[in-house]
């Protein structure tokens, strides 16, 4: 069984988020949330948020045990993006393109090996 988790509309770029998702992508959820507490980057607090809403996903909707939970899936898609201008020289405008991200974590239950 597993559960999912998912953040829309977040104002970070997905490749930023890429990099920190490719770091937890198969580990345990303790091991992952190890991880994103000690990397330095902005999208690994988000990341551990979706990550422990996927946790309490798990325990409360399908009752599955935090000890065996790994993250099976962890993909960062592009959400829609603010177009904004700067003025420039001469009555020029220069497009600033702010992107958005949406996050989805999916955790499952380990199988028992033996």
């Amino acid at each position: 069984m597993e559960a999912k988790a998912v953040a829309r509309h977040i104002r970070i770029a997905p490749r930023k988020v890429r990099i920190v998702a490719d770091l937890i992508r198969g580990k345990d959820v303790d091991e992952a949330l190890a991880i994103l507490q000690f990397t330095p980057k902005r999208g690994a607090r988000i990341l551990a948020k979706v990550l422990r809403s996927a946790i309490a996903n798990a325990q409360n909707n399908h009752d599955l045990d935090f000890g065996s939970l790994y993250v099976k899936r962890v993909y960062v898609d592009e959400g829609p993006t603010l177009k904004r201008f700067r003025p420039r020289r001469m009555g020029q405008a220069f497009p600033i393109l702010k992107r958005t991200s949406h996050i989805s974590v999916v955790v499952e239950e380990a199988e028992m090996k033996g």
